[in-house]
């Protein structure tokens, strides 16, 4: 955490600026906003402008001041190009694993930064295992002991499926995250190994889960 860098302050005004639109203009929103219906009719530009969408002010400033949070972590470590790689992917990762679960339902739709947020935090937790989170900004854990937990509570909301949050696009731009900074950090084998396979059993979980046909 600390001073925001140019290119976390430019995400976040691109972040204000669409979804104030959105929340202004019917329209837009609908255009851009993710769909499954609409992007097998051909508008896959919705995978990627979904995520810059938010449904009201809360859920706008929930995935922006975590992006706050984590931001500086990833590009002091992979610099702001990293940075902007890991947050691209986790995006439109988290909005691919959303299409898979959701392919047979034409209706279904979401909006948010949040896979691309998670792929943020899944980064720094990886680069920083040993650093402290706030659980409900009051309770102190390990990075990693949130990592693996909010995973696994993820892979049990895609399965119960019993409130409107997009579990799929989180869990998506979180593997995003884990799996773009190996390939752009890979010192991180050396140095966390443990925490590496730690963070990857949930991501088998849900493999094994997916190919047994029990999600």
């Amino acid at each position: 955490m600390g001073d925001l860098g140019l290119v976390t302050i430019v995400i976040i005004l691109i972040n204000v600026i669409a979804s104030y639109k959105g929340f202004g203009d019917v329209s837009f929103f609908e255009k851009y906003k993710f769909n499954i219906g609409e992007i097998k009719k051909g508008a896959k530009y919705q995978i990627f402008t979904s995520g810059f969408l938010h449904v009201d002010t809360s859920h706008l400033f929930v995935n922006m001041l975590t992006l706050y949070f984590f931001a500086n972590v990833v590009i002091y470590d992979l610099g702001s190009i990293g940075f902007v790689i890991v947050y691209l992917a986790s995006l439109i990762l988290g909005n691919l694993l959303s299409y898979f679960f959701h392919k047979d339902e034409d209706s279904y739709s979401a909006v948010g930064a949040s896979g691309a947020v998670m792929g943020i935090l899944y980064s720094a937790i990886l680069l920083r295992p040993d650093m402290m989170l706030g659980l409900f900004f009051i309770i102190p854990i390990p990075a990693y002991v949130f990592g693996i937990g909010y995973l696994l509570y993820t892979i049990y909301g895609m399965r119960r499926r019993a409130d409107n949050i997009g579990h799929d696009a989180h869990f998506g731009g979180a593997v995003g995250g884990y799996v773009l900074t190996l390939l752009l950090a890979p010192w991180i084998f050396q140095h966390h190994l443990l925490m590496v396979i730690l963070l990857a059993i949930p991501i088998l979980i849900l493999f094994i889960l997916q190919k047994t046909g029990k999600i």
